[in-house]
Order: C-alpha cells, then sequence, then structure tokens
C-alpha cells in the first residue's frame, strides 16, 4: 500500500528543542485535535485548525528556555494536563491554558529530559537523575555519562516502577529505586526513548532508542537481561534521531513508527508478519525535526503526522488530498474556502512587507542620527560534532533559525574536508601560512538563498591536535557573526566501546605520581573523545577505545597517582605518552612514565591495516584504468574484446570515481599510519630511523605484505 501525504504548514513559533510539541488527547475518534508546544523563549502555545485557518486556545508569556514538554493525568484517563521543564522548575497548565502546578525542584543543574506518568514525575539534569512522587523526592542516581533522554515502563501494565535512562556512552540504565539494575548496550549513543506502540507493546516492556548517529532498535527491557528484538542500521547514512512515535499512518489497524531525524527527514516504518520494520514513506524537510507525533489537525477524517521543526514551525503531513478531483470533462474549481484563503494570505504578506518597508526606513534615519546606537542581532546556533564509526570521519553540523549567508571555516590543525551529498554550498580555499599564523585550513561556504542548515565532513590525524573554528554569519542586517569552537583531540578517531578483545598482543604505558583522579581524569577527556567531563564516581574507572579508521583499541585504567594504558597500537601508546608528558608538565607535576613494548603487536597492526590498504591501491588503480579503457571502447565501437576484469571496470567506472572521491587522501593516510607505525616501534628503542623512511615508501608504492613485514623485522 503505498501512503501519499501533502504538507501544510500551520505557523511559526520561536526555536524549539527536542520533545517540545504535544497533540491534546480528541474527543471523539478521528477528530481535530489541539497541538501544544514550548518553545525557547519559555513561551507555551496552545493552537487548533478551524476552516483552514489557525486559531489559539492559549498562549503564555515568555520566560526561561522550555527544555521538555509532556502531557500527563490520571493513569487510565484522558492524558490532558500539559507540564513543561524550564530551568530546574516543572510547570502544569490545563487544556485551557491555567498554571495548576509550579515546582521548584532541588536540581542545581538546568532539566534536560522528563517523563510523567500519574503522580509520577521522572527528571533527569546532564548527569543526576531524580524520581519523585506528588512533588516528594523519591530516588536518586548519579550516572556516569550525560543522560539525554529518560523513560518508565507503563508503571500500569507491570508490577515495578523501571526507569530507562539513554546516556552518552551507548548504555541504556535501567534502574530499580536509587540503584541501577543492569546496563543495555546499544549500538550507538541514545539520543530518544519511547514505549513501543505508546504502552511497551504485548509486554510493556518494549522500548524504542534511536541513536545520534541514525540507528533505530527495539529492545525489551526484563528484569534481569534485556533482549535485542530488531534494530534499522543507517545504511543511507541520514541523520541522527531526534523523536519517535508510534500512530497508525497507513490506515490498517496496526500502529506504525514514525521517526524525525535531525537531517530533516520524516520516516513511516510499518510492520511485516515477522514484525520486523519496513520502510513505506520519507519526505524530506529542511529542518532538524525536533517532535513528531501522529493525529488529526488540519480536518475530521484525515489523520497526519505533525512535526515542529527546529526553527519552530508547526507542519502536517496530511493525507488530505491537495485537489479535490472534478468529474469527467469538468474543470476544477477553485472551492470558497480555498480563495479566502488565499485572499488571507495575500493581505497578511502585503502588511508584513509594509511592516518591513517601514522598520527599515526608521532604521536607517535612527542610523544616521548622532545619538544612533546598533544593537547587535541575537541569533540561536544548533550545532553538532560526531565521530562517525562507518568512516571515521567527523560530522560538523551547523544549523540556524534565519537563513544562513557563509560558513568560515578555520583549523589550527591539519585535517582534510569531505564531499557531503546534501551540501549546496559553494566552497572556496584560502592559502594558508601555517609556520606564520597557525592556520592550517581556511574555507568559506557560501550558503543559497533559504539555507538555514550545513552539514560538512572532516577527517582528523590522530596525534596532530588543536582547535576547529566555526564563524557562523547569518542573512541579517546588521552584519553579525557567532563563533563555534570544536576540540581536534590527540586520539581523535577513537570511539568509546564496552567490550574488546582481551587476547591481543598489547604495549602497555603507566603512569605514576603525585596527581589527583580529578588531574588525571581531565587529561583522559583532553587526550581522548566521548569522555564524560565529570569525574565518574569511585576511586578507580576503566574505559574501552576503538579506533574508528584502523579497529585497534585501548583500555585504559586510572586512579589517584597511577594511570595504566594498553593498547595494540603502538603509535597509540606514542601519542598518549607524549601528550601526557606534555600536559603533566604544564602543571607542574613530576611524573614517572613506563612502557613494554610487544613485539608482536606491529604484526598484528600491520595485519589489521592490509585489507584496507589492498582495497586502496586496487581501487586507485581501478580508477587510473578508467580513462584509458573509455578511448578504447570509443575507438573499438564494443568492449567484447577486454578481458572480464576490465569490462567490469568500465560497468562500475561511475562507482568507482564517486568512491574514490569521497576519499581522495584515504592512501595517503594509511601511508601516514603505516610511517608513524615504524618510526614509534623505533622511537621506543631509542633509534632514530626516519632516514629510512624513503626505503618504506618505495616497499608500499610496489606493495607486498610479506616485504612490509620483513623490513619492519629487519630495520
Amino acid at each position: 500500500m503505498e501512503l501519499n501525504l501533502n504538507r501544510a504548514d500551520y505557523l511559526q513559533v520561536g526555536v524549539t528543542s527536542q520533545k517540545t510539541m504535544k497533540l491534546l488527547p480528541a474527543s471523539r475518534h478521528r477528530a481535530t485535535q489541539k497541538v501544544v508546544i514550548g518553545d525557547q523563549d519559555g513561551v507555551v502555545m496552545c493552537f487548533g485548525v478551524k476552516k483552514g485557518e489557525t486559531v489559539t486556545v492559549f498562549k503564555t508569556l515568555p520566560g526561561q528556555k522550555i527544555a521538555r514538554l509532556e502531557l500527563g493525568g490520571v493513569l487510565n484517563t484522558p492524558q490532558e494536563k500539559i507540564f513543561i521543564a524550564a530551568g530546574s522548575e516543572i510547570r502544569g497548565f490545563t487544556k485551557r491554558g491555567k498554571q495548576f502546578l509550579s515546582f521548584e525542584t532541588n536540581l542545581t543543574e538546568s532539566i534536560k529530559a522528563m517523563h510523567i506518568s500519574g503522580s509520577d514525575l521522572f527528571l533527569s539534569a546532564n548527569y543526576i537523575y531524580n524520581h519523585y512522587c506528588d512533588c516528594k523526592d523519591q530516588h536518586y542516581y548519579l550516572s556516569g555519562d550525560k543522560i539525554n533522554d529518560i523513560i518508565c515502563l507503563p508503571v500500569d501494565r507491570l508490577p515495578r516502577i523501571t526507569p530507562v535512562l539513554a546516556c552518552q556512552d551507548r548504555v541504556l540504565r535501567v534502574l530499580q529505586g536509587s540503584d541501577l539494575l543492569y546496563e543495555a548496550e546499544v549500538p550507538g549513543p541514545p539520543t530518544v526513548l519511547a514505549l513501543q506502540n505508546g504502552n511497551g507493546g504485548d509486554s510493556g516492556e518494549d522500548l524504542l532508542f534511536g541513536t545520534s548517529d541514525g540507528k533505530l532498535g527495539l529492545i525489551q527491557i526484563t528484569t534481569s537481561n534485556p533482549v535485542h528484538k530488531w534494530e534499522i542500521r543507517n545504511e543511507k547514512k541520514r541523520g541522527g534521531i531526534l523523536c519517535v512515535d508510534s500512530f497508525d499512518i497507513m490506515g490498517d489497524g496496526v500502529k506504525d513508527l514514525l521517526v524525525g531525524r535531525d537531517d530533516g527527514m520524516v520516516e513511516v516504518y510499518s510492520f511485516d508478519n515477522a514484525n520486523e520494520p519496513v520502510l513505506r514513506f520519507d519526505q524530506a524537510l529542511s529542518e532538524s525535526i525536533t517532535s513528531i507525533q501522529g493525529g488529526c489537525i488540519g480536518k475530521d477524517g484525515y489523520d497526519e503526522i505533525v512535526v515542529s521543526t527546529y526553527s519552530g514551525w508547526v507542519t502536517g503531513l496530511t493525507t488530505e488530498p491537495a485537489h479535490k478531483e472534478s468529474g469527467p470533462g469538468e474543470e476544477l474549481k477553485i472551492n470558497q474556502e480555498m480563495q479566502n484563503k488565499i485572499f488571507s494570505l495575500r493581505s497578511e504578506l502585503e502588511q508584513l512587507q509594509y511592516k518591513v518597508l517601514q522598520e527599515r526606513e526608521k532604521y536607517q534615519q535612527s542610523s544616521q542620527s548622532s545619538k544612533a546606537k546598533s544593537a547587535v542581532p541575537s541569533f540561536s546556533v544548533n550545532d553538532k560534532f560526531i565521530l562517525n564509526k562507518d568512516d571515521a570521519s567527523y560530522s560538523l553540523l551547523l544549523e540556524v533559525q534565519i537563513a544562513i549567508d557563509n560558513v568560515l571555516i578555520q583549523s589550527d590543525v591539519p585535517i582534510d574536508l569531505l564531499d557531503v551529498d546534501k551540501n549546496s554550498a559553494v566552497v572556496s580555499f584560502s592559502s594558508c601560512d601555517a609556520e606564520s599564523n597557525g592556520n592550517f585550513l581556511l574555507a568559506t561556504y557560501r550558503c543559497q538563498a533559504n539555507t538555514t542548515r550545513l552539514e560538512l565532513k572532516i577527517r582528523s590525524i590522530e596525534g596532530q591536535y588543536g582547535t576547529l573554528q566555526a564563524y557562523v554569519t547569518p542573512r541579517i542586517q546588521p552584519k553579525t557573526c557567532q563563533v563555534r569552537q570544536y576540540q581536534i583531540k590527540p586520539l581523535s578517531l577513537h570511539q568509546r566501546t564496552h567490550v574488546i578483545d582481551h587476547d591481543r598482543p598489547m604495549n602497555t604505558l603507566t603512569l605514576s605520581g603525585q596527581f589527583s583522579f580529578a588531574e588525571v581524569h581531565s587529561w583522559v577527556v583532553f587526550c581522548l573523545p566521548e569522555v564524560p567531563e565529570k569525574p565518574p564516581a569511585g576511586e578507580c574507572v576503566t574505559f574501552y577505545f576503538q579506533n574508528t579508521f584502523l579497529d585497534t583499541q585501548l583500555e585504559s585504567t586510572y586512579r589517584k597517582g597511577e594511570g595504566l594504558f594498553k593498547s595494540d597500537n603502538i603509535s597509540t601508546i606514542s601519542i598518549l605518552k607524549d601528550v601526557l608528558s606534555k600536559e603533566a608538565t604544564k602543571r607542574k607535576i613530576n611524573l614517572n612514565i613506563s612502557y613494554e613494548i610487544n613485539e608482536l603487536s606491529v604484526r598484528h597492526t600491520l595485519k589489521l591495516i592490509h585489507p584496507k590498504l589492498e582495497y586502496q591501491l586496487l581501487l586507485a588503480k581501478k580508477v587510473q584504468l578508467i580513462d584509458a579503457l573509455k578511448e578504447l571502447q570509443i575507438h573499438e565501437g564494443n568492449t567484447d574484446f577486454l578481458i572480464p576484469e576490465y569490462r567490469c571496470i568500465l560497468e562500475e567506472a561511475d562507482h568507482l570515481q564517486e568512491e574514490y572521491k569521497k576519499q581522495p587522501t584515504h592512501l595517503e593516510r594509511l601511508y601516514g599510519m603505516i610511517t608513524d607505525l615504524f618510526i614509534d616501534k623505533f622511537k621506543f628503542k631509542g633509534t632514530n630511523v626516519k632516514t629510512k623512511v624513503p626505503f618504506l615508501l618505495e616497499i608500499l608504492n610496489s606493495y607486498d605484505q610479506n616485504a612490509l613485514i620483513t623490513f619492519f623485522d629487519a630495520a
């Protein structure tokens, strides 16, 4: 069954945060519903749609930024009460807009996530979780990493209260009271949680999760061990998931899965006979989807998907036909309702144009006055800097509430900018003099009209660390700019994991000295991504990491006065040794460093590099042959005389060239890693082998794995 949905934009509020829009329950089946939304100006607005026009039910005064909005009420009754989280306060409103609750929590940080179930209130700040019942403190938990979302399994269907925290370190933490029951690992940093079908599925324990790298999954939260039911990989390389909902938009009696992503993609999944999700519909909007709900807004009897976007648009994707078909041979008639709508839109547009003209003239006059004051216009920037495991690159996402004019990228560390298919901006590079001004990269992205979102891909080199800066200039007057900074860390391509292979040949780096647990933790935060800024609870901590480019691993265990780092890659140990020594020297801490090098680890690392290097060399060779083969094809008129291998290269020419274009420096990067491995191996032995690097490059140019290993052993 094919799903046809038509877009309808209802209104625009201020900039919105994740999960701040809900539909109030309908009075009867498929009747129109009211929409309630909170924005970062602190305004809560409730509206409905009558005869194609939006009608405001209530609107509050501005206040603190609204971080979450949830519906609540007595269990097993319509959930009509509106609750918002702003700062450290929870406020409650009736569906008519009357405030009935103002509860100041004891949280020292702003509330980031909220879930309501009857008289139970579940809240989390960055690291702290609190459970309240009738506004009285019940339970408390300090998480080991940032909490992105929170939910509780349905208390009316299960004999226990089971809160679940979605944490940045790729785990769902399942709680019982104030204690951790267990941790369930998921394939990416979870950003959103939702109950399957809105009620936890058949068992009441089924939980949907979406991750920041675009994966979607279903997990059953039992009392002992989690059961992973299904998972959708992000094969189309779409954005991270910000919101999910269950609603029967297909009209077949089974609830479908609605998904909103941070690249503006709206998706609908239905379920096959094996209860596996199948993509039925997708549509790209131009902004992040912060909230998504299924319901009926525009007209009785027509279901729709209602979304809110980052800049505050409330948009519907409705099953109502865009045009009503006429009978055969008749002309299509625009009904009176449509004519009225067009007339009101035109008059509204004329009023806005006149108002803009007036304000512009007023500004021009005031700017010529001797007492003129020019205020810098404020604007909101939504940014993310995420490591992608699939291609070992960083995605820099920049989203502004108004159209972007240009973005200047500046880096004091060598990085490569990679092509992004979705990016329509024109890029220009400026020449840099790294020695005199420290700039390794200066690039300007000039955006097309009405572009509010820009995605860049960056690949860094481990061991080279510094700061990447983005200067964002929107299309507003007077011209203003915001600067965002992102740290490129020494081991920037390492990603947190929870399981490693302990049978690999490991090199060990040991630190000892007069340093505190907080100091050694700050060094690890400086060196590695995805480490929580706050020191974890306890006297000792162990973190595991995996290199997304080479698949080598790192184990770090540290406590007050002692640190132990193990890796199967000598270069990782070498980078850590250099950076940690420098950081300790800055703080005037006397550091004792010892290390043990395992010779077998070099061969092991070269074997990990081998398939990647072999593939890249073969790809480069194929791409070099394409032009010559195409000339032969034109000259001979056909390809029958070519061997199958060459015919295959011609058939896949476009795909091969596209792949090679996407990773132009892949081969050089692999050569660099092998060279670093060679230098680092002998550096730990106290030998400088930089003079032998040209011989190593000769071997790599005529690559043979055995010859390379022999060279490493004999040097």
